[in-house]
């Protein structure tokens, strides 16, 4: 592939933009907005299952003043869908749900071998298994 056969950037969903990998610290701090364009939250951290490379979660702060103060949220990655045109992850995920999100995996030292607990969350949020059935 040249230079020139390189994709560019769409805003059409679901479509390649840019480079086709993105660096784990480039999605840290980016802006997370709501169906409407409103800003939610920011991605604080991706998880990524070890044996299949596959991104899991992303971890959302959401609230606060200036980074102090906010709530952690772990969002499935499939919630997520980057949008060009606003420069961030867009999702179905409304600040109501966020207020009302199960709280059992906010810890840091959660255990995450728990697939009854994953599958609850996957289920709150209305996502498909990152795990597959």
């Amino acid at each position: 592939m040249t230079q020139s056969d390189t994709p560019t950037q769409t805003d059409v969903p679901g479509e390649m933009t840019g480079k086709p990998l993105i660096e784990s610290d480039r999605v840290e701090g980016t802006a997370v907005y709501n169906p409407e364009g409103n800003h939610l939250g920011s991605i604080k951290r991706v998880m990524i299952e070890k044996i299949s490379g596959k991104v899991a979660y992303a971890v959302m702060s959401f609230g606060g003043f200036l980074g102090m103060g906010g709530d952690e949220h772990t969002i499935p990655w499939g919630k997520l869908t980057y949008d060009t045109g606003l420069g961030g992850y867009r999702t179905d995920i409304s600040e109501e749900q966020l207020r009302g999100a199960p709280t059992f995996y906010r810890d840091q030292d959660y255990a995450w071998s728990d697939r009854d607990r994953e599958r609850e969350l996957h289920d709150y949020w209305r996502a498909p298994h990152y795990w597959g059935v």
